[in-house]
């Protein structure tokens, strides 16, 4: 709260938002406005939903100072910034971004709302700075659509890996010390991306696709194919990195790829680029990575880089289940940016608490270090000290109840109309 409350002029929703960051961290079963308000006390949800559509404050200054503070504790000129994007499944049409689309979080096909987010991901820890709600053009080619769920005029149909690019561009530009790009597919095959960084003289490892086309001095070849031609002798077993269940051994080759025509003509474009495949040694499985790097590095640092990228999926899984990144009930433009930067923020306090914790304490027989999944536990039970008496805790049934009972009432009078 001391980073962030300059940003609330009035105290009234400078107290609001503190509470509502103790709900997020708070173990809910479900996490929405009816439950924080419930937890902090309050006799409605109303002051939560207005803190969220309505109060005086910029979600962006205070994504800002959360890049500060993340920063300012995990600060690392080696880091990696990993983008990727998630999906919240979703019911209805109404909700800002929503239509069928892919999404990771089912593994199909589903009606979500997809949101692209930026990972700081340090030596030390790793946390959220940044996020950008992915509008499909089934969205930005309806302005009347728009406008009901308060997108602004000026925000026009961008793909993912653009909104990417604009995240990564404004966390360089605001002097957040990294050395690497790190992606998935859909980032890596996205020339634009590749080139901005480039163009910016930052290293990235990002994956690509089997059938990717990669130049070579005998023409385009699909990575694929240049994999089978390379020899035993080409491959290295090294770990990206320590998983929960130890090293991720995979065995790694790099094939040299000469500048072609489009990356030679961007200014500063001088530095190596390869083409890195990881075969898995249990089934042989293959991937592939777009390298590039301003200057010469081992193949040990781009196995390293490439293990990093797993770090995204780690700040989806605690951001979803410790602070309610993905429980949001809110339906527009400025609901949603408010809610994440909220989630986001407490989702940091944990990484770097547990971060700081690692560094400040020596490591004890016979326990692991610290998790955020544990500080939360702690927290709740030692800090926060909310506990309410059970006229309180009717009264919210009451107030549940008659909620549901005219929302079900307004269903059957829409039905009877429909049938009518």
């Amino acid at each position: 709260m001391e980073w962030i409350a300059c940003r609330f002029v009035r105290v009234e929703p400078r107290r609001r938002v503190g509470l509502f960051l103790l709900g997020l961290l708070a173990g809910l079963p479900r996490v929405n406005c009816w439950t924080i308000a419930e937890h902090a006390g309050e006799a409605s949800p109303d002051g939560m939903q207005h803190l969220l559509a309505r109060a005086a404050w910029h979600a962006d200054a205070v994504r800002d100072d959360l890049r500060g503070y993340v920063v300012d504790h995990l600060a690392d000129p080696g880091a990696v910034l990993v983008v990727d994007e998630t999906g919240d499944l979703k019911k209805g049409v109404h909700t800002v971004g929503v239509q069928r689309q892919y999404t990771g979080t089912a593994g199909r096909i589903e009606n979500a709302q997809v949101g692209v987010y930026l990972v700081y991901a340090a030596t030390g820890g790793h946390a959220f700075i940044d996020r950008a709600l992915y509008l499909p053009k089934s969205w930005t080619t309806e302005p009347d659509r728009c406008r009901a769920a308060g997108v602004p005029d000026d925000i026009k149909f961008a793909t993912k890996p653009a909104l990417a690019r604009e995240m990564i561009i404004r966390a360089l530009d605001a002097g957040v010390p990294a050395s690497w790009v790190a992606g998935d597919e859909v980032y890596g095959c996205d020339s634009k991306l590749r080139t901005g960084l480039q163009e910016r003289r930052i290293g990235y490892v990002l994956a690509v696709a089997c059938d990717h086309q990669v130049a070579t001095l005998a023409g385009k070849h699909p990575a694929k194919a240049l994999a089978r031609r390379l020899p035993a002798r080409a491959w290295n077993r090294l770990s990206a990195g320590a998983g929960a269940k130890g090293h991720r051994w995979y065995d790694w080759a790099l094939i040299d790829i000469p500048v072609d025509v489009t990356d030679a003509e961007v200014p500063g474009s001088v530095g190596d680029q390869a083409l890195l495949v990881r075969r898995s040694i249990s089934t042989g499985e293959l991937a592939f990575y777009r390298c590039y790097t301003p200057v010469p590095v081992p193949l040990a640092t781009l196995v390293a880089v490439a293990g990093r990228r797993w770090t995204i999926e780690e700040s989806f899984q605690a951001g979803k289940g410790l602070t309610g990144l993905d429980e949001h009930q809110v339906r527009r433009w400025i609901s949603w940016h408010r809610w994440t930067i909220l989630a986001m923020l407490a989702h940091a306090f944990l990484a770097v608490t547990a971060a700081t914790a690692r560094a400040q304490t020596h490591p004890t027989p016979g326990l692991i270090a610290l998790t955020a999944n544990e500080i939360r536990h702690l927290f709740t039970h030692l800090l926060d000290h909310t506990r309410h008496s059970a006229p309180h805790l009717l009264h919210w049934s009451r107030w549940r109840r008659r909620h549901q009972a005219r929302a079900r009432d307004c269903h059957h009078c829409r039905q009877t109309a429909q049938l009518a």
